[in-house]
């Protein structure tokens, strides 16, 4: 079947497998009624599904092969509420908790960055308070959004609050731009986590950050979260809050490679809103960072 044809799950998975016979389950995650800017963001799962067909299951770069290793399927999509954000939350931690009651290692498309609360309350249930890897250009510790207690930039203030992470465990990384208080990272800091901000990234490799990250959050189970918008908007304009002075690409694979060996127990990406870049540049992009995700997840060993 040549790669433009066919159904266009993630990859060309056949979209076949019950949970329970899953090592890893992709899921897409449709939702952006909680996005504070430009919206689009439930386009996110389609458009990322249908530009990763381009890619080919070995990694050149790294001898991961993770389809040898694990059984991999692509889930469908969470049945969101597009007019109830409350609702789709509940929806969103009810199809993860199903989902991880079988054991599976989640890998997540999003939709906006809200997505992650109810998932790290699933995780939470299942495995504990996680430790955080979260890549972005906003740390997302809101109180709240016009008066809202759950947006996209409020999920980790609220998952500290629910006790659902490990703050001695949890790294932010490309955090950056104008803000309206020093309290925009500062409340981070005081939770315990490690701040990287985005000049810090500038003209360096992320190798040696990565071997410090692993110090850090290694010991118990982690969560991977990441935000497209995290990297620099020349590489990927199509986002819901672009930020100049970001990540490049290179040092989003540093950062995703960097996390092999860390007992990841779900992963995202979020904040592809596709309709921002005509190209499919930033869907693609999210795509192959989907992939390397893959091939860093606990039992994928590289060859050679």
């Amino acid at each position: 079947m040549p790669r433009f044809a066919g159904p266009a799950s993630f990859m060309r998975l056949p979209s076949r497998s019950a949970p329970a016979d899953l090592d890893v389950a992709v899921v897409g995650v449709p939702l952006d009624i909680g996005t504070s800017n430009r919206p689009g963001a439930r386009y996110g799962p389609r458009s990322i599904r249908a530009e990763s067909v381009l890619i080919r299951p070995y990694n050149m770069a790294t001898g991961a092969a993770p389809f040898d290793s694990l059984r991999i399927d692509d889930s469908g999509d969470v049945a969101v509420n597009p007019y109830n954000l409350d609702d789709s939350i509940s929806r969103i931690e009810s199809h993860y908790e199903e989902l991880l009651s079988d054991d599976v290692i989640t890998v997540s498309i999003g939709g906006d960055h809200t997505i992650a609360l109810p998932i790290l309350r699933a995780m939470a249930a299942k495995h504990g308070p996680v430790g955080v890897v979260h890549v972005d250009a906003h740390t997302d510790i809101n109180d709240s959004m016009f008066g809202e207690q759950i947006a996209h930039g409020t999920p980790f203030r609220r998952a500290v609050e629910e006790g659902l992470l490990d703050c001695e465990r949890v790294v932010q990384i490309g955090v950056r731009g104008t803000g309206y208080a020093a309290d925009d990272f500062n409340w981070s800091r005081q939770q315990g986590f490690r701040v990287v901000q985005a000049e810090e990234c500038w003209h360096r490799s992320l190798d040696p950050l990565m071997a410090e990250v692993r110090d850090q959050v290694g010991g118990g189970p982690v969560y991977l979260s990441f935000d497209i918008d995290g990297l620099d908007p020349a590489f990927a304009a199509g986002t819901g809050t672009p930020e100049i002075g970001g990540l490049t690409t290179i040092q989003g694979l540093e950062i995703i490679r960097g996390c092999r060996g860390l007992d990841l127990v779900g992963v995202d990406l979020v904040e592809v809103s596709p309709a921002y870049d005509t190209s499919g540049n930033t869907a693609l992009l999210g795509a192959n960072l989907l992939y390397e995700m893959l091939c860093v997840l606990p039992g994928v060993e590289p060859r050679g």
